[in-house]
Formats: C-alpha cells, sequence, structure tokens
C-alpha cells in the first residue's frame, strides 16, 4: 500500500466534477484490480471525512476509475482503511 500525500485527482461527485486529495493506493493480488482512496475534504453528519474509492485495471488500464460494489472488495478496503486508521492513531 502507498499512503499518498499532496496529489490531486478529479472525479466526478454528485454529477460534477470535483478536485480531491489522493488519500492511498494499493493492488490486490485476489482481485488483480488496484484501489485507490481519495477525499473531496467534506466531512458527514458524524463529523467524520468523507473518503471515497475507486478501482481500475492496473495493467490494462484506460484511466477509467471504477465504482466498487462487491461486497468483498468493500470489505477489503474497509480494512485498509482500517490499517491506515490505526497506524495514524499511534503515530
Amino acid at each position: 500500500m502507498q499512503i499518498i500525500e499532496d496529489e490531486k485527482i478529479t472525479v466526478e461527485l454528485n454529477g460534477k466534477a470535483t478536485e480531491c486529495d489522493l488519500l492511498f493506493t494499493f493492488t490486490s493480488d485476489d482481485t488483480g484490480k488496484g484501489y485507490l482512496g481519495y477525499t473531496d475534504n467534506t466531512f458527514n453528519a458524524d463529523g467524520r471525512k468523507n473518503i471515497y474509492f475507486s478501482s481500475y485495471d492496473p495493467l490494462f488500464g484506460t484511466g477509467q476509475l471504477e465504482k466498487v460494489t462487491d461486497p468483498n472488495e468493500i470489505e477489503m478496503i474497509k480494512e485498509v482503511l482500517e490499517e491506515i486508521d490505526g497506524g495514524v492513531n499511534n503515530a
């Protein structure tokens, strides 16, 4: 996993192009896909920063980000987020 600082990407959020901060990337051997996490630096009702994630094909990708809908992939990404959060809180 690679933690990213000071890198921006533009994605479509809520139907409009939005500049976001890229937070992390990783590739899964199980799925053969790459994943990235990013934020538009807004906060939800609980006061937590909104973090979004997408997948891409690291070998034959066209730069097209795909929505992650598979429950197993979502669970894997949640585990990565917990690992990052735990690392930040223990630093």
